[in-house]
């Protein structure tokens, strides 16, 4: 028996574990970032001859065991709150799944309140399991309120991760509403809970051992356009630090998911900030913030998930003691907290699919119809932050521009979003009218290419009147 299972826990095999998945049960799984998700019991299930309905909900992002071998075999039939792989994405975008994307920060609460349903099963993944008790592996997610609302409990303890992937833990479960208390975190990097996720051990019906690695995030290498975007950002940063007086001693910084929010951690080190004591405070810690944190550019980082690539973890892994002195792992539920947001200060830098003339922001909806992904945590971050940025190029491709007269889904409205930067500029929205802010996003952020086209549909917006000026007969035919 392995000695990551304590208190005389016997394991048993996938399939065995698999049978007390009921064919419509809602399964809530662990995960988030592509990390942290059961592997194993989502295979048995994609491979077993059963007539399977699941309606699964994870705390972000998994891996393919789930958003792809369950979805391929017809075993998924609604989803919630997030995907990122290309054949749940399909299945979506085809109606075969029904899905619903979330707001992160209030999943749990939404499980546990009964807005979305009630999961009959929790399957998670631990690095160590014992009586009444278990550590979650790369990533907490929204596990701790998925065991806590679910009947019947299956974990998966993974010797591929290391056991003192515990080290980086800080599990802090909230009292629900109306009972509910502020939240004891007064610092980005303190630590307010234990290592583990505590469970009503009547409720635990098995646990399978596997030695699986993660599918992880694989980063492309920054392009000339994500370089210039980054040096953008730098450069407002480093005049925002010297005009907002909240930023004097501390500043708190929040990076979506991806490759363009990876890049633009680079940058970071390239800012000068004095005697500041820099911090991240998000949901995903990804590769550009362990350089940051070897540099000493960062004093701590507080995510919910470590979304690496399989070099990040190798070198997370190959010095845990050194890296856990300065970075936390939490609930979701506190990584996206709308309160600690507020209370930090985070500045939330996020992407977008396009941004139209009046700041309003698609983040998820190609053509306004086709999902990516979802909107994840963008909107604790946009709606919360005292300073919200959008990134993006000013273009996909040789003929779509990313600023456009009217989003054909809004994801972010004009109300959220403080400042948007492209390669080709900076647009400071900050206290600007419709009419305003149409202006600085065409000289700040358009691409040279779409620059008279969006002129001109001002012109005829603004001609038929109105506090934010639309020509709907050509908002979405807007070229020459």
């Amino acid at each position: 028996m392995s000695d990551r299972l304590e208190d005389a826990i016997t394991p048993v095999d996938a399939e065995t574990a698999a049978t007390h998945v009921d064919s419509d049960a809602v399964v809530a799984v662990s995960g988030f970032g592509a990390v942290g998700y059961p592997k194993a019991l989502p295979l048995a299930l994609a491979e077993a001859d059963r007539d399977l309905e699941l309606t699964i909900i994870s705390g972000g992002s998994v891996g393919t065991e789930i958003d792809t071998a369950l979805v391929e075999a017809s075993a998924v039939a609604r989803r919630y709150p997030y995907q990122s792989r290309p054949a749940a994405r399909a299945a979506v975008n085809d109606g075969t799944i029904a899905y619903q994307d979330r707001f992160i920060s209030a999943v749990g609460d939404e499980v546990a309140l009964g807005s979305l349903p009630e999961p009959d099963i929790a399957i998670v993944e631990a690095v160590a399991v014992g009586d009444g008790w278990f550590v979650p592996s790369l990533s907490i997610g929204h596990t701790a309120a998925y065991v806590r609302a679910a009947s019947a409990l299956i974990i998966e303890v993974n010797s591929a991760i290391p056991r003192e992937i515990g080290q980086f833990h800080d599990v802090y479960e909230r009292e629900l509403p109306p009972d509910r208390k502020p939240i004891p975190l007064e610092h980005p990097a303190d630590r307010i809970g234990e290592d583990r996720i505590r469970f009503d051990p009547d409720a635990l019906l098995a646990v399978v051992e596997t030695e699986t690695a993660d599918d992880p995030y694989s980063f492309r290498e920054p392009s000339a356009t994500d370089r210039e975007i980054a040096a953008n950002l730098a450069t407002f940063l480093e005049a925002e630090l010297e005009r907002c007086s909240i930023f004097d001693d501390r500043i708190a910084l929040q990076f979506g998911v991806g490759s363009l929010g990876n890049a633009l951690m680079g940058a970071l080190s390239d800012i000068d900030f004095g005697d500041r004591d820099v911090y991240y405070y998000g949901e995903v810690f990804q590769d550009g913030l362990l350089e940051m944190i070897e540099n000493g550019t960062l004093a701590g980082a507080s995510a919910t998930s470590f979304a690496l690539s399989v070099e990040g973890q190798r070198q997370l892994f190959s010095d845990i003691d050194q890296y856990s002195e300065s970075v936390v792992l939490r609930t979701a539920a506190l990584s996206n907290s709308p309160a600690l947001i507020d209370r930090f200060g985070v500045v939330g830098i996020n992407s977008a699919v396009e941004v139209d003339l009046y700041g309003h922001v698609n983040s998820t909806h190609v053509g306004g119809s086709r999902v990516l992904n979802g909107v994840g945590g963008s909107g604790d971050f946009n709606r919360n932050s005292p300073l919200t940025i959008t990134t993006l190029p000013s273009r996909h491709g040789a003929e779509t521009s990313c600023l456009v007269p009217m989003c054909p889904h809004v994801d972010h409205t004009e109300h959220d979003i403080s400042v948007v930067i492209t390669e080709q500029g900076v647009a400071d929205l900050r206290g600007s009218a419709p009419r305003e802010r149409s202006r600085l996003l065409i000289e700040g952020c358009a691409h040279p290419q779409f620059v008279d086209d969006l002129k001109a549909y001002v012109e005829r917006s603004e001609a038929s009147g109105g506090h934010v000026p639309h020509h709907l007969e050509s908002a979405f035919s807007w070229r020459s």
